[in-house]
């Protein structure tokens, strides 16, 4: 059983005289800074001049500043911009800064397990990773309550790195819900897979594939849409709230048995077999360093997929659909 802990285990004392950089003020930035200051911790924030999240910073009553002047000022730097530019805003902006006694945060784990940043071994390195987006991480701690989060230590180099961590969780709300201990590792080769197999790739593909089913076979599109697109957010939500078989209880008995009869007809043992390939196309490092390549090219293949998806007939009867479904807007 995992190691999970809550808010006697954690003690924000010791973020005490602490100074918290958040580099980055998206959603996942904002939720943090401002349940970090609303907890008594001295937080600065660093944006970008000019685009929204720093008009957004200022409307939240911070004062921006750029990300090599955080990184001096800030004792724990938390990196909260997107995977792809984290090497660069570290290897520009933070390494030269980062002196014993500092430490370096992280919210998912894909830099310091792929090694595009390696930091010197004298700071502390932990990850506290909300399951959840910024907002709900937001909305939680005003409710008093908390998104359950991931923890994990990459060096220890005060011997205090978890009691941080821990600091660090409690501080954005995370104790309250409950914090899982893990590895870099683990988060990060299961966080892939899980986008990759279930919750971005598998699901879109599926969808895709049932609605150009039924339209190729005669059927409305509208109709079509409907029926693998639409009502998917009432079998996720009650899934969320009450798992797989609480679901399979709430709907109908003939779709509880479509489920039980034909579900494995869908998922087959050629799919299980291609999710153990690309958890091991993960896991050799060849995705990252696919990933890597791709933005250094320019994105080629990345925008091609997107103007493909975009293009896609579903996306035009979804646009119209949703126009008419006053309660989405």
């Amino acid at each position: 059983m995992a190691k999970v802990y809550y808010d006697e285990d954690a003690k924000l004392s010791y973020l005490k005289n602490k100074t918290v950089a958040i580099i980055g003020y998206g959603a996942q930035g904002r939720g943090q800074a401002m349940n970090l200051r609303d907890s008594g911790v001295k937080v600065i924030v660093s944006e970008l001049k000019g685009t929204a999240n720093y008009k957004q910073a200022i409307k939240d009553k911070f004062k921006p500043i750029g990300a090599e002047e955080a990184a001096k000022k800030g004792d724990f730097i938390q990196i909260l911009t997107q995977d792809h530019v984290q090497g660069m805003v570290y290897e520009k902006y933070i390494k030269k800064h980062l002196k014993k006694g500092k430490a370096l945060i992280f919210s998912h784990g894909f830099n310091i397990r792929f090694k595009q940043i390696v930091p010197p071994k004298n700071v502390d390195v932990f990850m506290v990773a909300p399951k959840g987006p910024g907002t709900l991480v937001r909305i939680q701690y005003e409710e008093g309550k908390g998104v359950p989060c991931l923890v994990a230590i990459h060096q220890n180099a005060s011997g205090k790195a978890l009691q941080y961590a821990l600091a660090y969780a409690k501080g954005i709300g995370g104790t309250h819900g409950g914090v899982i201990k893990t590895t870099f590792k683990e988060e990060t080769e299961t966080d892939l897979f899980g986008e990759q197999v279930v919750l971005c790739g598998g699901v879109s593909e599926l969808i895709i594939a049932g609605f150009e089913t039924l339209v190729n076979a005669g059927y409305q599109p509208e109709i079509a849409y409907f029926e693998c697109l639409h009502e998917l957010k009432l079998i996720t939500d009650i899934i969320y709230s009450k798992g797989i078989m609480g679901m399979r209880h709430v709907v109908s008995d003939t779709a509880e048995y479509g489920d039980y009869s034909r579900g494995k007809r869908i998922i087959t043992k050629q799919t299980r077999a291609e999710m153990k390939k690309i958890l091991q196309e993960i896991k050799n490092d060849s995705f990252a360093k696919e990933w890597i390549n791709e933005n250094k090219k320019g994105r080629p293949n990345y925008n091609k997929y997107k103007k493909a998806g975009q293009a896609h007939q579903i996306e035009k009867i979804g646009k119209r659909l949703r126009a008419m479904m006053s309660w989405i807007r």
